[in-house]
């Protein structure tokens, strides 16, 4: 049986936008370090929805366009 992981594409949907984690974090009032957490695979997966709700609108995406469910490494029973 394997587990489903997340693959964040926050990072470069703010890449694309040119959009730097400073100036994300005051246009929606989070803090820099929810960002951060949004942007790598192992964080996207703790992030409210809320929160990523805010960060796709920031970026003009809908919210499921923020990450991709992978299939992972085998889950150990």
């Amino acid at each position: 049986m394997k587990k489903s992981v997340f693959k964040s594409n926050v990072k470069e949907l703010m890449n694309k936008k040119k959009i730097t984690m400073k100036s994300l974090s005051e246009m929606i009032g989070l803090s820099s370090a929810t960002i951060n957490r949004a942007r790598h695979d192992e964080g996207i997966a703790e992030c409210r929805l809320s929160t990523l709700a805010k960060i796709g609108g920031a970026l003009g995406v809908k919210t499921k366009r923020l990450y991709e469910e992978v299939e992972g490494s085998p889950v150990k029973e």
